[in-house]
C-alpha cells in the first residue's frame, strides 16, 4: 500500500500509524534526537515489511562505525530486499537499498553519490538531504556536502517542514568551505525555524571557533540549552565545543569540569564520543596540563576497538588513547590492522593507505619524543587529512600536533608556515596560534643570537 510522507513522497508502507512513526523518526534524525531509533522501531513493528525503514536502519548502523553492527546492517539489507520483492518499492526506496549495499561493499562514497542522484529526483526529501550530508561528513567531503545541499536549495522555504534543518546543514557546509559570515547568518536563521536544530547551533559554534571568537561562542552555546538538551550522543559533541572555547580562553579548570561532568559523564564507547575526549585531552597536554588518569578509561575502550577498521578518523583517535594510555600492544594491533587494510579495495583501504598510515606513524613518533620524525610523517599526511572525515575543528588536533612537533624539533620556520596557512583557512587567529607564533619568533631570535659572531667570547 502507498502512503505519503511529510515531504509529499510515496512510501511503500501499510498503515497511517506506520507513516506517522516514520515521520517522527525522520524529524528526530534531523534534530539528532535520542528518540530516533524508538520511532523507527515503532514504524518497523507496525509494518515489518516497511522497505525504507529497514534500509534506513542499516545505514544508521553503518554511520555508527562499529564493526559488530556490520552484520546488523547486512540483516537490514536482506530484510529490505525481501520486503521490496514482496510488496514492491519506489525508485527512492530502491536507491536507499542500493546505497546500503554500496556501503556494505566498502564504498560509502558510492552510497553518497547514489543518494544524491535520488535527491535530484526528490529534492524536497529532508531525509535524503540529511542522510547524504551525514555520509559525506564521514567521508570528509566538504565540497560534496556543499554541492549536495546547494543543488536542492530552491526547493526549501519557510513552508517546508524541514526548512530550519536544511538551513543548519547549509550553514555547516558554508563554514567548512570558509564562508563564515554567511554560515553564521544561515545557522542563526535556521534556529528561528527549528529551535531544536543542534546541527545548526553547532555550525555557528564552528564559526566562532574558526574565527577566533571564543568568548562569543561560549555565550552562544550557554544561552541556548534548549537546542541540544534532546540530543543523542551528539550532545556530548556540543559540550566538547564549549570546552574548546574555554580552553582557548585559558579556563583549564572549567575544561576539566566539562570533561568529567558532561563530555565523559556516561563513559560511552561510541567512536565519536571517544574522539571528543581523546582530542580534548591531547590539546590539554600540548598546553602542559596534567590530565591525571583520564587516558586510562579511554585506552581500555580503544583497546577493544583497535581492529574495528570501520573508518580512519576513529582509528587515529583510538590510537591517541592507546599511545597516551600506555597500551603498546593495542597500538601495535591497530597499526598492523591499518597496514593490512592498505591493500583493500574500497574507501577505507584507500584512506588507510594515505593519509592514514603516515598520520598514525607520526602520532606514534610524537609519543616517543621523536619530534623530527613525527613532523615529517604528520606533515606528509597533512594536505590529505580531510579525507579521514570529520570537520576542520575535529582534525585540528592533528594540525596542532604537527605544529608542536616542528617546534619541538627546532623547525621554527616550518611551524610558522603551517600556522599561517592554518590562520588563513580559519579566518582568524586563536590563542593557540598566537602563542605558537610567539614561540617560533623567540626560537628564531635565539638562533640569531647564537650565530652572532660579535657576541662570541674570543678564544684565549
Amino acid at each position: 500500500m502507498r502512503h505519503c510522507d511529510q515531504f509529499g513522497y510515496d512510501l511503500t508502507i501499510n498503515t497511517p500509524n506506520a507513516v506517522t512513526a516514520w515521520d517522527e523518526a525522520v524529524s528526530a534524525f534531523l534534530a539528532h534526537g535520542r528518540e530516533t531509533p524508538v520511532h523507527l522501531e515503532v514504524a518497523l513493528t507496525t509494518d515489518p515489511r516497511f522497505v525504507l525503514g529497514h534500509a534506513a536502519r542499516g545505514l544508521f548502523c553503518l554511520l555508527l562505525g562499529r564493526k559488530e553492527l556490520n552484520d546488523t546492517a547486512r540483516d537490514c539489507l536482506a530484510l529490505a530486499q525481501k520486503a521490496a520483492a514482496e510488496v514492491g518499492a519506489t525508485t527512492r526506496e530502491k536507491a536507499v537499498i542500493g546505497a546500503l549495499s554500496d556501503w556494505l561493499d566498502g564504498w560509502p562514497s558510492r552510497s553518497a553519490n547514489r543518494l544524491d542522484q535520488a535527491l535530484q529526483d526528490h529534492p524536497r526529501d529532508g531525509f535524503l538531504m540529511k542522510l547524504v550530508h551525514a555520509i559525506r561528513f564521514v567521508l570528509g567531503d566538504a565540497a560534496g556536502m556543499r554541492a549536495s545541499v546547494d543543488s536542492v536549495a530552491n526547493h526549501y522555504d519557510s513552508s517546508h517542514p524541514s526548512y530550519g534543518y536544511f538551513l543548519g546543514c547549509r550553514a555547516f557546509t558554508l563554514e567548512e568551505s570558509g564562508d563564515y559570515r554567511q554560515a553564521e547568518k544561515l545557522g542563526r536563521t535556521g534556529l528561528e525555524h527549528s529551535p531544536d536544530d543542534a546541527w545548526g547551533l553547532h555550525a555557528v559554534a564552528h564559526v566562532h571557533d574558526m574565527t577566533g571568537r571564543a568568548e562569543e561562542g561560549i555565550g552562544w552555546l550557554e544561552s541556548r540549552p534548549e537546542s541540544w538538551k534532546h540530543c543523542n550522543n551528539f550532545g556530548y559533541h556540543v559540550w566538547w565545543h564549549l570546552a574548546l572555547m574555554h580552553l582557548d580562553r585559558g579556563n583549564i579548570d572549567k575544561v576539566l569540569q566539562l570533561y568529567d561532568q558532561e563530555i565523559r559523564r556516561d563513559r560511552t564507547d561510541d567512536y565519536r564520543d571517544i574522539s571528543n575526549a581523546t582530542s580534548l585531552l591531547a590539546r590539554l597536554e600540548l598546553e602542559g596540563v596534567n590530565i591525571g588518569h583520564r587516558w586510562e578509561e579511554l585506552s581500555q575502550i580503544s583497546d577493544k576497538r583497535a581492529e574495528d577498521a570501520c573508518n580512519v578518523f576513529a582509528d587515529l583517535h583510538y590510537l591517541l588513547a592507546l599511545l597516551n594510555g600506555g597500551r603498546r600492544m593495542g597500538a601495535e594491533r591497530l597499526l598492523n590492522s591499518m597496514a593490512r587494510r592498505e591493500a583493500d579495495s574500497g574507501d577505507v583501504g584507500r584512506v588507510s593507505s594515505h593519509p592514514g598510515h603516515s598520520a598514525a606513524l607520526g602520532l606514534e613518533q610524537f609519543r616517543k619524543g621523536n619530534y623530527g620524525s613525527a613532523f615529517h610523517l604528520l606533515s606528509s599526511a597533512r594536505s590529505d587529512m580531510p579525507t579521514i572525515g570529520g570537520s576542520h575543528a575535529q582534525r585540528d588536533v592533528f594540525e596542532r600536533m604537527t605544529i608542536d612537533a616542528a617546534l619541538r624539533a627546532g623547525l621554527a620556520d616550518a611551524a610558522e608556515v603551517i600556522l599561517k596557512d592554518r590562520g588563513r583557512k580559519r579566518g582568524g587567529l586563536d590563542q593557540y596560534a598566537e602563542t605558537r607564533l610567539a614561540t617560533a619568533e623567540k626560537m628564531r631570535s635565539a638562533a640569531k643570537i647564537m650565530l652572532n659572531q660579535d657576541l662570541r667570547v674570543p678564544q684565549a
